[in-house]
């Protein structure tokens, strides 16, 4: 049998009020990217033909963000019919089912769109519009679902609703799956006729049993439906989003010692047995590879650690940090475009910025490569098995050789050759009996002050 075509309208034109903010509501960001994002992500697990967003008026950061699906602009914000009816030009042919999604509610998960379009394929008399539904533990002031012998008779937004409605449990989510041959005739003909004076998407289950079709209901979980519309509703959608990426992490095969404690990106990527220790935060673009560890309180972003490494406790991923299989990034060190390669050591306080450190090297404590003049960012290059003692400073561009050593405090600022030692530090002086008259004189003054 052909696979039914889909079709996927997602309705991002809010501003979000509530959220006080110049940003649209879609675009603020769950696990470190526009939630927008997250829904078009799940959507894709569907393989749609078309995808089709409808935005507001100036809302290019919105369009940028869901390319390279098209966008539509509603002007007038009318109600979800109105919003709907947009799309309208953008889908000619239409046909399959139509999903209508909320761009401001990206957590409805695969597993619900998909029995929905089970639902309207499903049977022999397959219903023409399917709503997916869900059982607050606050019904509150969402839509009811007023469901009899033969499906879902009818949705009554709470406004409009009678207290024996009101009464009812299961409620509208917003979203649908529709016939996608005759939606835009039923769109056609909403009223505005209501107590908010806008036009329903909702009113095309009674458009609907009005030509003798039947209309049927899915239910998902209300965690799925929690809609974001102001920055204490987004606090509770990233909430649910790390637990959800929490969980996934550990049935992969990663321990996480105090899961509440550690921040992922939406696209972490963790191996197996990596252990990660509390307070670890995940930015975008990270992977780590098996058996690594973690350390608490470690800040990691577009970074890539390869098997058996160590990273922190106290350490610092920057962008372009790459580091080989074996490796020990320590205690408040930071690493920032530059490759730490197998089995090297960067153990503590030290900075390495567009460098690379070579295999099996070790740098000190306190080291850091100067790579940046004011103007341009320059490479240091450190070649395998060197030793950079502590307190040192690298000033890029510049060369050490394999096996070469560094001697502490040393302000290297010329290629040193592989095998060689390198000093550069001011001579050491002692003068005999110095300290001791320092001293004498210093408590002798402190006297005569008290005589004073």
């Amino acid at each position: 049998m052909a696979q039914e075509q889909i079709t996927v309208i997602v309705l991002a034109a809010g501003m979000g009020t509530r959220m006080k903010s110049s940003l649209p509501k879609v675009m603020h960001r769950l696990a470190d990217r526009p939630m927008v994002n997250h829904l078009l992500d799940t959507v894709q697990t569907l393989s749609p033909e078309r995808v089709v967003v409808v935005i507001g008026p100036g809302m290019d950061r919105v369009a940028d963000a869901v390319a390279p699906h098209p966008t539509v602009v509603q002007i007038d914000r009318l109600g979800t019919g109105h919003a709907v009816a947009q799309a309208k030009a953008a889908l000619a042919g239409l046909a399959g089912t139509v999903l209508v999604l909320y761009g401001d509610t990206p957590l409805i998960s695969a597993e619900s769109l998909q029995a929905m379009l089970d639902c309207r394929r499903g049977a022999p008399n397959a219903p023409a519009v399917v709503v997916l539904g869900f059982r607050p533990l606050d019904p509150g002031q969402y839509g009811r679902l007023v469901v009899g012998a033969d499906g879902l008779e009818a949705i009554v937004e709470y406004k409009d609703a009678t207290e024996e409605q009101r009464a009812l449990t299961l409620c509208n989510s917003g979203v649908m799956a529709v016939d996608g041959a005759r939606l835009f005739d039923w769109i056609d003909k909403l009223s505005n006729d209501n107590a908010k004076g806008e036009y329903y998407l909702t009113d095309i289950v009674a458009l609907a049993r009005a030509d003798g079709l039947t209309c049927g209901f899915v239910e998902g979980a209300e965690e799925e439906f929690l809609g974001v519309n102001s920055r204490v509703e987004l606090a509770a959608a990233e909430a649910i989003v790390q637990g959800r990426l929490r969980r996934a992490a550990m049935d992969n095969g990663a321990t996480l010692i105090d899961p509440s404690s550690v921040h992922f990106a939406w696209d972490t990527r963790l191996g197996q047995d990596v252990v990660v220790g509390p307070n670890v935060v995940f930015g975008p673009g990270v992977a780590i590879g098996d058996r690594v560890e973690i350390r608490s309180f470690s800040h990691l972003e577009q970074a890539s650690v390869a098997a058996d490494s160590i990273i922190g406790p106290f350490a610092r991923l920057r962008p372009g940090a790459r580091i080989g299989a074996a490796a020990h990034v320590g205690n408040f060190v930071e690493i920032k475009n530059a490759t730490v390669e197998a089995g090297a050591k960067v153990n503590h306080l030290t900075y390495v910025g567009d460098a690379r450190i070579g295999a099996g090297a070790n740098i000190g404590a306190g080291t850091i490569t100067c790579n940046y003049d004011g103007y341009t960012k320059s490479f240091t290059d450190v070649g395998a098995g060197a030793f950079i003692g502590s307190n040192s400073s690298l000033v890029a561009p510049v060369k050490i050789g394999a096996g070469a050593v560094i001697g502490a405090g040393s302000v290297i600022t010329r290629e040193v050759a592989s095998g060689a030692l390198a000093v550069a530090r001011g001579s050491q002086m002692e003068l005999s009996g110095w300290a001791d008259r320092f001293r004498d004189r210093k408590q002798a003054d402190a006297k005569d002050k008290k005589k004073e």
